[in-house]
């Protein structure tokens, strides 16, 4: 049997970064953290593992700014902009997702990522290895052998090309080390190569055709066609000869690499998994196979894992023993299958620290001690996710009454970053154990599981929340956290659970009717897209309809590939000018979305409660975000479009529960810019807001030294994109994405910004000296965001903490305020004994529904409440409004 042949592929790391920047829309998590170029590179990788199958793997970096071309050539690259700190701040992530993956990187001072691989290659033909090259650089074409190929980017990332020696002379004429004097006669404006003035690639090649190398071509000046060119090629030798000496890769670069380093045999897709979590790759999660690339290994079997606590069952009649017996401080878990909200209730455990008791439950027939328990207990329970466990129980008709602990809500706090920790990894941190999740199955294969293993399992777990509450309890003394998590986020969890439990209402068949316009409108411009393109073809068929745009119809701005045409929306919004089919596929799509993901979506998700009576029960994640906002999932809410009529048509649907009732919905306005006004004491914004003027028109008219009333729209809107860009650390790469101006204009925008506001500038420098001393940032209300990277030496890691110190008092706070009304709000919703009900939080915005008498009731305590939940230097101002749906109270 013949040996495997060796293939290493090697990655141009800055290169395919860099690319994947400018290919993708600025995407960014919870945490704040851009991730597009790192989103981008990470998909180009997994089709690589799949695609090509390496046996070895490197990625190469450039190191530092400067190597040893600027020696020769002090203005090589230097034309080119800054990098934009949303880009340089990726290549750490990316260094982090080639960690998990278990891919080696190298990188060395005074030389680029092209030296390295050019070097590399050099030693992998040597030793018999079969080599790939993936960059979107043209130089490292020069590199391609009988051994080598090159694969280069051509359309972003999503399109490459291979190039061996055959690609090559056809599409270049030329040998692959020509590719060098090709660069040495054109040059290069993307690296500031300056080659010969004049001389482009057509005449370059023209020229190599007849003499192979830019020496022998300055040697037969005067044999070249025309004059003038004669005289260029005398004159700039030697910018010809420096030229190809800058484009020249080095293959002997100083660097101790042994190739078989770089072996590849497969990566753990857990270790994966958990990198792709944290940075919210949700997308690419399914792209990872179940146990990582299959490697051989022989599998150990493991012995049966020892009970991790004595876990008793017990039966109806010995509850009343066991819950009398139960200590000041008791766990708890529930023993549930499916979503808490209407899934199977299987049983009940309650422990101590060290023993545990499990009741199984038959659906609907409780014991009235464990009713009568849950109801009155003056025991102090211990849930892990304490929201979940008051609508499932309640849900099954077991009301609780007590006081609680949450233990994911207090490991949050402690640690925000984590976002919504998982039970079994909060046991193992906090309490040492290794509980394993139960198997299930699937909702197509169950898998039995017999009572003693739920008992088991939920014995564990209640105890853990006993030996838990303990510990998070005096950790969140410890770092003063104690007061949030009692005054606001506990209490919160009881309001959340209550709007969980309630739900709101929507008018299906209004659901329905929206469905049926959208279908025909979707049908029409189906018969308008096919006439306009003289046949009827698969709209939702990249391949077809890249035919018909661009054979049938001549379009340009998309070339083909293996794979086709792309038909991806960037590329036909720039084609939409020229051609009327295109807008209406963009059209289409866009009808076809909101009917697929919020029609048919709201209508999946609704739950029937009453004859023609449906109500949908999103999930608020209290316990997900860095910042401390809340979201929504199951369906999400606060993601239904708001920027098209066609979407805000949609919140015509949510209507009140009984006749004669009302929607009311109470916003917060511009609450995050008050919160800036008063952090940074800006004495310009603080007057705008007393005032009671529109910031966005005195900041235009303060920038641009006009009066208010001579601020047009234009200058309005630069003005609000510099307003909200400041509190999320807006770039002048980024204002200059958002308005479609020069990053220079920007960055000057930004300067008098910060000459008219220099509160909000001195304290945005004030706040990352305190982090710096700190290690942390606090909001208002004092939760804390730890920053362990504020000190850091890397200039990029650093660069995002202390956006990220800047940021969260901000928006931290502004979660606070919008929770804290939440609370005060139901408080005193239960004071005044109004019938009204708060039904959902979408952002800075609260949705109720109200009777018609109670319509001046609500307003009142509204405002009063949300409008006096903190004191700060600036009014907070919250705008009320009433419809017969959410809709018309918008």
């Amino acid at each position: 049997m013949s040996e495997m042949k060796k293939k290493l592929v090697m990655i141009d790391g800055n290169s395919i970064t860099y690319r994947a920047f400018f290919a993708l829309p600025p995407l960014s998590n919870s945490k704040g953290q851009f991730t597009n170029a790192a989103f981008g590179f990470t998909t180009m990788l997994l089709r690589l593992l799949q695609d090509e199958q390496p046996t070895h793997l490197v990625v190469a970096f450039d190191k530092g700014k400067a190597n040893f071309r600027h020696d020769a050539f002090p203005e090589y690259k230097g034309t080119r902009e800054k990098t934009p700190g949303e880009l340089s701040e990726q290549f750490p992530i990316v260094r982090e997702i080639l960690q998990s993956f278990d891919i080696p990187y190298v990188e060395l001072a005074g030389y680029e990522a092209d030296d390295l691989i050019g070097t590399m290659t050099k030693q992998a033909e040597a030793q018999g290895f079969e080599s790939l090259v993936v960059t979107g650089d043209k130089d490292l074409l020069q590199l391609v052998s009988d051994q080598v190929t090159t694969m280069l980017t051509r359309k972003g990332i999503s399109e490459t090309e291979k190039y061996g020696i055959p690609e090559i002379q056809e599409k270049y004429g030329l040998t692959p080390l020509q590719i060098i004097d090709l660069k040495g006669l054109m040059g290069d404006t993307s690296d500031n190569i300056p080659g010969i003035p004049g001389v482009g690639e057509k005449t370059a090649l023209k020229l190599l055709a007849q003499y192979p190398t830019v020496e022998e071509v300055l040697a037969h000046a005067e044999e070249a066609p025309g004059k003038k060119l004669q005289e260029k090629l005398k004159e700039h030798a030697d910018s010809a000869m420096l030229s190809k000496q800058l484009a020249t890769i080095l293959r002997d670069v100083p660097i101790d690499v042994d190739l078989a380093t770089f072996a590849f045999d497969g990566y753990d897709a857990g270790k994966v998994r958990e990198t792709f979590k944290a940075l919210e790759f949700k997308s690419l999660m399914n792209r990872l196979p179940a146990g990582g690339i299959e490697t051989e290994s022989e599998s150990t079997p493991t012995e049966p894992a020892q009970p991790l606590i004595e876990t008793q069952l017990i039966n109806d009649d010995q509850l009343t023993d066991v819950l009398a017996q139960l200590p000041e401080q008791a766990g708890v878990w529930i023993e549930l299958t499916g979503n808490y909200q209407h899934g199977d209730l299987h049983g009940i455990a309650f422990a101590t620290q060290e023993k545990a008791w499990y009741l199984p439950l038959q659906t609907g027939q409780y014991p009235d001690a464990l009713k009568d328990f849950l109801a009155n207990t003056d025991k102090h329970l211990v849930f892990y996710d304490l929201k979940a466990a008051l609508v499932a129980l309640r849900s099954h008709g077991l009301e609780v009454n007590c006081r609680a602990f949450c233990s994911l809500i207090g490991s949050y706090l402690l640690n925000p970053a984590d976002g919504a920790p998982d039970l079994y990894d909060l046991i193992e941190r906090h309490v040492g154990w290794k509980v394993t999740a139960l198997a299930t199955g699937t909702a197509k294969k169950k898998i039995e599981v017999s009572v003693e293993e739920r008992a088991q399992h939920a014995g564990s777990v209640a105890a853990a929340n006993a030996i838990m509450q303990e510990r998070l309890a005096q950790a969140l003394r410890d770092k003063d956290l104690f007061g949030l998590y009692e005054e606001l986020e506990l209490p919160l969890s009881y309001v959340l659970a209550e709007m969980e439990f309630v739900g709101v209402r929507i008018d299906t068949e209004e659901l329905k009717g929206i469905g049926q316009d959208l279908s025909q409108r979707i049908e029409k411009l189906q018969e308008e897209i096919y006439e306009l393109a003289g046949e009827s073809f698969n709209i939702n068929s990249p391949k077809q309809m890249g035919e018909i745009l661009f054979e049938k119809l001549g379009l340009k701005g998309s070339k083909k590939t293996k794979t086709g045409y792309s038909t991806a929306a960037d590329v036909l919004e720039k084609l939409a000018p020229y051609s009327p089919v295109v807008q209406k596929i963009l059209d289409y799509r866009h009808l076809g979305k909101l009917n697929s993901t919020y029609v048919e979506g709201l209508l999946n998700a609704a739950r029937e409660a009453g004859v023609g009576h449906y109500r949908v029960h999103t999930q608020f994640n209290q316990a997900l975000t860095a910042t401390g906002r809340l979201s929504s999932t199951e369906p999400n809410l606060q993601n239904i479009p708001i920027r098209t009529e066609e979407g805000r048509r949609l919140r015509h649907v949510f209507v009140p529960s009984k006749p004669g009732w009302k929607i009311l919905a109470a916003d917060y306005s511009q609450i995050e810019l008050r919160i800036l006004a008063d952090i940074a004491n800006d004495e310009n914004m603080i007057d705008a807001f007393v005032m009671d003027m529109d910031i966005h028109t005195r900041t235009a008219s303060d920038v641009f030294e006009v009066e208010p009333e001579a601020v047009d729209s234009n200058m309005r809107r630069a003005a609000k994109a510099v307003n909200f860009g400041i509190v999320y650390g807006i770039s002048d790469f980024g204002l200059s994405q958002n308005l479609n101006i020069t990053r220079k204009e920007a960055g000057q925008f930004i300067e008098n910004y910060f000459a008219k506001f220099s509160g909000v500038k001195r304290w945005m420098e004030e706040v990352v000296v305190q982090a710096r001393e700190d290690g942390f940032v606090k909001t208002r209300l004092g939760r804390i965001r730890s920053l362990p990277d504020i000190n850091a030496s890397n200039f990029n890691i650093r660069s995002f903490a202390e956006r990220t110190a800047m940021n969260t008092p901000i928006q931290g706070t502004a979660a606070d305020i919008i929770k804290k009304a939440m609370v005060n709000v139901n408080r005193a919703l239960q004071a005044e004994q109004l019938s009204a009900r708060m039904l959902l939080q979408v952002h800075d915005e609260l949705i109720f529904e109200v009777p018609e008498d109670e319509i001046d009731a609500l307003s009142q305590l509204v405002h009063r409440e949300m409008e006096g939940v903190v004191q700060l230097q600036v009014p907070l101002k919250a705008d009320v409004n009433v419809g017969d749906t959410w809709y018309e109270a918008k």
